[in-house]
């Protein structure tokens, strides 16, 4: 079953009969107007009904879930757990427990991040909360099921499960990780799933761990108006020296740099650093304690420029964001979306550029047909040599010479 926007006069919170506390949270917020994702989700959550939402990041989902299940703790407290948030990465659950945090802070509900990468004393202090029973378990798939194998989580009562980014998990391999989860979950419950696209393997598992669900898709596919989008015809041995030209000497207080590997964003921010620029680099090498304080230099623009690895292309509230640069075409054409998503945020504006190279034009030409309109196209200065020519109809190998820009093609072209 597809829901549509409720028509109603009353197009703030109020309209969904929250609790004080929970109202209380969304005011010191400054949330004020519920988003489309919100305004058809909170209804059906609130009734206790499951639901699979359809949205990318930025549409306010996490607040879909959050407040309505705020709201129904705090009218019935169970024994043990209430609710599991499972997320695919440790970056998006401390991201949804902050948020978590915020909402409940005129409430008496509890509440614990669980994932990989911390040390002993952390987790021996998550073990004794599971054990004590808090009202909501923010989790990454692996880290609850060994907390589960210990047979120490009262999820007996377990009210809510929800799976945020159903899709980057699936992407990640976790699908028997999350078939295991609910194995040890009761089969009365609430179950809310989210995900950014819907490919046959999510609408096949929505149909084995949901029971006859709502579901609300709120557009995917368009990146942000306010997101200046450009790309780059360009050979790998440019790109570096490209982005630096773009950026030197320009007002960009905040940089993401996408890349496809994390043996790339080593690379990269180390040829950036040589430039002078202010960088880090961001990927799975990095252990939980790094990436956190990664993460809060690039938010308090201790550092300029974050070289990341997708694990940050989704579910991550940076705030103003200057420019997105994908280094590299991503693989799928939605996590082109996710990624210049990251820009532009909260009807701000922002810049995303991609660099293409001779091997991935067939793969860009793929984003555009998904998004429904050309980018603009440019070629680097001529100092840097040629470009490859854009024809993304035919098949190419990295180096090919005959894919050159034709002399005198100084100007961008569409």
């Amino acid at each position: 079953m597809t829901d549509s926007v409720p028509e109603t006069s009353d197009n703030k919170f109020s309209q969904f009969g929250f609790s004080e506390g929970v109202m209380q949270g969304l005011e010191s917020m400054g949330f004020e107007t519920p988003t489309p994702i919100q305004s058809q989700i909170i209804p059906h959550v609130l009734e206790g009904r499951d639901v699979v939402g359809c949205a990318q990041t930025g549409t306010g989902k996490t607040a879909a879930y959050l407040l309505p299940i705020l709201h129904r703790i705090s009218q019935l407290h169970v024994d043990g757990i209430n609710t599991i948030i499972i997320s695919p990465t440790r970056e998006l659950a401390v991201q949804i427990a902050q948020q978590l945090e915020g909402f409940s802070y005129f409430l008496n509900v509890s509440s614990l991040p669980i994932y990989g990468g911390t040390d002993g004393f952390e987790w021996e202090q998550q073990r004794k909360a599971l054990i004590n029973g808090v009202d909501v378990v923010v989790a990454t798939p692996g880290k609850l099921i060994s907390f589960l194998n210990m047979d120490i989580v009262p999820v007996k009562n377990l009210q809510h499960l929800v799976l945020d980014e159903a899709d980057k998990m699936l992407d990640m391999g976790f699908v028997e990780d999350i078939m295991r989860i609910i194995s040890y979950l009761p089969e009365t419950k609430t179950t809310l799933f989210f995900s950014a696209t819907m490919p046959p393997k999510i609408r096949d598992l929505t149909s084995r761990i949901l029971k006859n669900p709502i579901e609300v898709n709120i557009a995917v596919s368009k990146p942000a108006e306010g997101i200046l989008q450009v790309a780059y015809l360009v050979y790998d041995n440019q790109k570096t020296k490209l982005l630096s030209s773009l950026i030197k000497n320009r007002d960009l207080p905040s940089i993401l740099i996408f890349t496809s590997k994390k043996v790339k964003a080593k690379s990269i921010a180390k040829d950036l650093a040589k430039e002078g620029f202010q960088v880090a680099d961001i990927h799975s090498d990095l252990d939980q304690r790094e990436r956190e304080k990664v993460l809060l230099g690039f938010r308090n623009r201790q550092i300029q420029m974050l070289v990341a690895t997708d694990v940050l292309s989704r579910g991550i509230d940076i705030e103003n964001i200057s420019l997105v640069v994908n280094y590299d075409v991503p693989r799928d054409a939605e996590d082109y979306v996710h990624r210049v998503g990251r820009t532009a945020r909260a009807e701000q504006t922002g810049i995303a550029i991609t660099f293409i190279n001779d091997i991935e034009q067939q793969a860009f030409s793929s984003i555009e047909k998904l998004i429904g309109y050309e980018i603009r196209k440019q070629v680097p200065p001529e100092e840097l040599g040629p470009a490859p020519e854009y024809n993304p109809s035919l098949r190419r190998s990295s180096g090919n010479s005959r894919f050159r820009r034709k002399p005198g093609a100084r100007k961008g072209r569409k």
